[in-house]
């Protein structure tokens, strides 16, 4: 067949998938390949899957028959989480030619080179998770607003309800030097904030390769990298994407609540407001210290914006259980919730574990705690309205409007100004719509 010329990705999943679709896109970019919307239909069309959920399977399918429908001839890669867990399975999706796991995603144009001189549906590359022992650096870019910059990947914690050590393997990280470099390359190119991204950020400072499985020794920490990327100058704001309550330490919080880069922003996975859950989950911490976490980010930053991820309907929870964990997250003066129910995982200890919670119980349970979420956002919106604070506007799906975050968090929309965009502006924050959302009268805009 003729050597493909153009490329398109769809990624599934986290920020970390995205900045690994981007450095594969730059890779495409450097080798003469034109990177077209998946949309438009290309050559060849590179899928970054997920594994978080019970509906990676569909979701992938989903794509591949769009892929086809909008271009029959394309070439369909699939790659990431999914693809390390489930190679076999996603090589028999009708339509899909490549497969590729988690050491060889990066490698991707030679074995597209090898496919294209020797035809042959399904091929799969995707070898154990201990050969992805090597960290690969990887930062989005296309949206000028802002990137997610990867800062380490895999993951050495073992919940029993979680893929991502199978599908990502030992943890792993950049170095302090590399990192801090690429944020500053970063800046040149007119990006404004950072969010630093990978599976387990927290436990920054492993080194940048596993040798034969043995966790690779601490060089530093994750409070040594954020002192230093608070020294690179042209980037306005960084933003920590999520971190471990029993890794967020006192000091790191500190150090946000005095920082001129670090906005006030923390997403702190809680999963269970229930200590017998959470041992169960095999977390590392109990409620009582998350509970203390959030006590110190409001007495330094009585402003910040605090996220919480929780599953509902793990095997085990009763009424009592999810009673309890509900009444702690009521009572905790957080701002959001990302609320995810429990789906059954293979190979994973909790899909073998009793007192499996049926399925309407547990997209019930979801529906109290997003409805408790909505609450605490509403809340946590009308505590500043009234307030100055800085925004970095961005462009809005909707025609005529742009959006954009406060440093802590607070979405807010206002009519479009084209000069505005990717700039950060004072606003006084107006009027909460019915929505939810913060509209501001472009009079309201301090230029």
């Amino acid at each position: 067949m003729a050597t493909p010329r153009s490329v398109s990705f769809y990624t599934l999943g986290c920020k970390l998938n995205y900045s690994e679709t981007s450095a594969i896109s730059r890779q495409f970019e450097q080798a003469g390949y034109g990177v077209v919307p998946f949309d438009q239909g290309a050559d060849v069309v590179v899928i970054n899957t997920c594994s978080v959920t019970e509906f990676a399977d569909r979701k992938c399918r989903k794509i591949v028959r769009q892929a086809l429908r909008i271009r029959p001839e394309a070439f369909v890669v699939v790659l990431g989480c999914y693809a390390q867990l489930k190679p076999r399975e996603i090589a028999q999706i009708d339509g899909v030619d490549l497969v590729l796991g988690a050491a060889e995603k990066f490698r991707i144009l030679d074995f597209l080179e090898d496919l294209v001189k020797a035809p042959g549906k399904g091929m799969v590359h995707a070898g154990e998770v201990v050969e992805a022992n090597i960290f690969e650096h990887a930062f989005s870019y296309g949206d000028r607003t802002r990137s997610f910059l990867k800062v380490q990947d895999g993951c050495d914690y073992k919940c029993s309800f979680c893929t991502i050590p199978q599908a990502r393997g030992n943890s792993r990280s950049d170095t302090i030097e590399q990192v801090t470099a690429r944020a500053a390359k970063i800046a040149e190119m007119g990006v404004k904030e950072i969010v630093l991204t990978g599976v387990n950020i927290g436990d920054f400072g492993n080194g940048t390769e596993v040798i034969e499985g043995i966790r690779p020794k601490k060089e530093a920490l994750f409070i040594d990298l954020i002192r230093e990327l608070d020294k690179v100058e042209g980037i306005d704001r960084i933003r920590i994407s999520s971190i471990e309550p029993n890794l967020c330490t006192e000091e790191i919080i500190e150090f946000v609540a005095q920082s001129q880069r670090f906005v006030p922003h923390f997403h702190m996975p809680l999963q269970s407001g229930n200590n017998t859950q959470l041992r169960q989950m095999r977390r590392r911490y109990k409620r009582e210290l998350y509970a203390e976490r959030v006590a110190k980010i409001r007495e330094v930053m009585p402003h910040a914006c605090i996220g919480v991820d929780v599953i509902v309907g793990f095997p085990g929870e009763t009424k009592a259980d999810f009673e309890e964990s509900y009444r702690f997250i009521q009572e905790l003066d957080i701002s959001y919730l990302h609320v995810f129910t429990y789906s059954e995982r293979a190979n994973t200890p909790a899909a073998e574990m009793d007192g499996v919670v049926p399925v309407g119980e547990r997209r019930d349970r979801n529906r109290q705690l997003n409805s408790l979420s909505a609450k605490k956002r509403r809340a946590f919106y009308q505590q500043h309205l009234g307030e100055t604070r800085p925004v970095l506007f961005e462009k809005y799906k909707e025609d005529g409007l742009m959006s954009g975050f406060t440093d802590n968090y607070i979405r807010i929309l206002a009519p479009i100004v084209p000069e505005l965009l990717n700039t950060i502006q004072d606003v006084q924050l107006g009027n909460l719509e019915a929505d939810g959302l913060v509209r501001v009268e472009m009079e309201k805009i301090k230029v």
